[in-house]
């Protein structure tokens, strides 16, 4: 049986389709063409979002190993007590795109919704960063909250990082540099992540892709570089390449059944596990990459929305 969208879903992705076969597609490494069009795309995203006033921001600079200075942005929910918990939040865009000002509506959803602050990270973007910078960058977000805990109300053991796409694949790979380094992570919560630059091409898949094998193509060049599709490449920035997921924080992990990360998820969540960690997988059927976004009221999405908050309001 051929692979079909979910219902729901089935009209707005075979709308935006039926609209990108009608102009011309960015060539294979043609990163600022899709950055372009990625940061539309997040753009009209956003703005779809309902707007919130029960969530506040303060903005904050912590310093990368490199001296670098890496913006910031806390979020807490306005009178309400703070959980004790935390979020470390890396947006998406395939690592070539994306800000937090993209993601402000996506983060206050979350935090209203659950209470949990979530701090956002302006990370460094391919390709104009080395292949670990971005995830460096991470990792300098989650030293800073551990170190500001006391001030901001936060239980240093109930920090998680979480993501969706690239910033998925970011918060595995800060999951391995917290195991390694420190400060422990209490979860790595993994929405349809981007992990491996070794994807394979699906035939099956192709036609359905929303993140098409061509943009993952240029992103994973753009960040990787000279180590793109080689053994060199870092297991921190391309987290599949990890030979060893002992000891990582505990995952919750989805994608959907039509995405092109499907089957590189799938493995991870099932090498996490093997590895001892706890692991909570789900693969939604019929859901293409981003299909919250593309479809936020489809049954399938406020499922995904449920899970991921009680997840969040478990830390």
């Amino acid at each position: 049986m051929p692979l079909a969208y979910d219902p729901e879903i089935e009209p707005v992705a075979t709308a935006m389709l039926e609209m990108r076969r009608g102009v011309p597609q960015p060539a294979v490494g043609d990163w600022q063409a899709i950055r372009e069009r990625n940061e539309t795309a997040l753009a009209m995203g956003r703005d779809a979002i309902p707007a919130r006033d029960d969530v506040t921001f303060a903005e904050h600079q912590a310093t990368a190993r490199d001296g670098r200075s890496v913006p910031l942005r806390w979020y807490t929910a306005v009178e309400r007590p703070a959980p004790g918990s935390a979020v470390v939040y890396l947006h998406g865009g395939g690592m070539i795109s994306g800000n937090v000002d993209l993601y402000d509506r996506v983060v206050r959803a979350y935090v209203g919704e659950t209470g949990v602050p979530m701090l956002a990270v302006d990370y460094r973007l391919a390709p104009s960063a080395d292949p670990t910078d971005l995830v460096e960058d991470c990792h300098t977000a989650l030293v800073w909250l551990v170190d500001h805990a006391a001030g901001l109300g936060v239980d240093p053991t109930r920090v998680a990082a979480m993501g969706d796409s690239a910033g998925a694949g970011l918060a595995a790979g800060l999951a391995l540099i917290a195991r390694d380094r420190g400060p422990t992570l209490a979860r790595q919560i993994l929405v349809y992540p981007m992990l491996d630059d070794r994807t394979p091409v699906d035939p099956a898949l192709a036609p359905t892709a929303v993140w098409t094998y061509e943009s993952n193509e240029t992103a994973w060049g753009a960040l990787l570089g000279e180590t793109y599709h080689t053994d060199d490449a870092s297991p921190f920035a391309a987290p599949a390449r990890a030979n060893d997921l002992s000891g990582a924080a505990p995952a919750y992990v989805e994608v959907g059944e039509l995405d092109i990360f499907r089957e590189e998820v799938i493995e991870y969540a099932r090498r996490l596990s093997a590895a001892g960690t706890p692991t909570e997988l789900h693969v939604h059927s019929g859901a293409p990459h981003g299909f919250d976004a593309l479809a936020p009221k489809a049954a399938v999405s406020q499922r995904a929305m449920a899970d991921r908050e009680r997840v969040l309001r478990e830390l």
